[in-house]
């Protein structure tokens, strides 16, 4: 019979790992399941009503546009490229000349990067009515 060791480094961390990820399935698939037993979907109603005074209300679709997203998107990705910038400014001079060619070539793929995303017009914003 051969004997299981448990005495490896890592055994503890794979274990807390799992039993984390086991507890936070489980209180997820708890909670969805306790709220749609114990949801009332009678009071659509009331929620729609009408208090005091107001336009009567209609329900719409909620619809966000696509082009929120990509214009979101470009943003972030051209606010993290200054995240790389800032190192490269503050030793600007350690770095010498192969550091200012480097970040030449960087700036130079997200101009172009700029430029597909302009000429293909992410930047522009459209009107969804």
């Amino acid at each position: 019979m051969s004997h299981m060791s448990f005495a490896h480094s890592y055994f503890g961390a794979f274990f807390m790992l799992f039993l984390a990820f086991g507890i936070f399935a489980a209180i997820t698939f708890l909670s969805r399941f306790i709220n749609k037993r114990l949801a009332r979907r009678n009071d659509e109603k009331l929620k729609l009503t009408i208090y005091e005074c107001g336009f009567p209300t209609t329900k719409q679709p909620n619809r966000v546009s696509p082009h929120f997203y990509l214009f979101a998107l470009l943003f972030i990705l051209f606010d993290v490229e200054i995240i790389f910038m800032f190192p490269w400014a503050v030793n600007f001079k350690a770095l010498g000349v192969f550091g200012f060619v480097e970040m030449a070539f960087f700036i130079a793929l997200l101009a172009i990067g700029f430029v597909y995303a302009w000429n293909k017009g992410a930047l522009e914003w459209h009107n969804i009515k």
